[in-house]
């Protein structure tokens, strides 16, 4: 018997009560984003607390060393991000938000703690946490299962 539904077998038919879920692709496009706009971020930071040095160069390879401003300012331009808008820049030029996955209303902070180092659980097994949005019938990466979140397009 044919189907009126164009989903394939592993996403659930959209209803009015089913959020539309956000693929693999428009969630990297949104990484790519957010990684163009933290870059200046970055490199103001580096050039403040590197600015006793003689060259860009310098300052460039020494921050490079910075455990604390490679990974702490980008935790904490995305936290801070998530917790303003339940998405980063990156997210919100794709039409998309972070939501809790039992309420789909605003996640809570430790949920949103819980994802950002759920990125590096997805990321460890060559990236498997994050291809597994792929197919996933919620489009839910390792990340969003450990937190309980849902990336989601807003209805307009």
């Amino acid at each position: 018997m044919p189907s009126n539904t164009t989903s394939d077998h592993h996403t659930p038919p959209l209803t009015l009560s089913t959020p539309e879920y956000v693929g693999f692709g428009p969630r990297f496009g949104a990484f790519i984003i957010d990684s163009i706009v933290v870059l200046p971020l970055l490199i103001g930071v580096i050039i403040t607390a590197y600015r006793h040095m003689d060259s860009g160069l310098e300052m460039l390879l020494a921050g490079g060393d910075n455990l604390w401003i490679n990974y702490g300012v980008p935790a904490g331009f995305t936290l801070v991000f998530w917790l303003i808008k339940a998405a980063t820049p990156g997210k919100l030029v794709v039409r998309a938000k972070i939501v809790d996955a039992d309420s789909l209303g605003k996640p809570a902070p430790w949920q949103l703690a819980v994802r950002y180092i759920g990125y590096y659980v997805s990321l460890l097994p060559l990236g498997l946490g994050f291809l597994w949005i792929t197919w996933d019938p919620r489009k839910q990466g390792w990340h969003d299962k450990l937190a309980r979140t849902l990336v989601i397009r807003p209805p307009a």
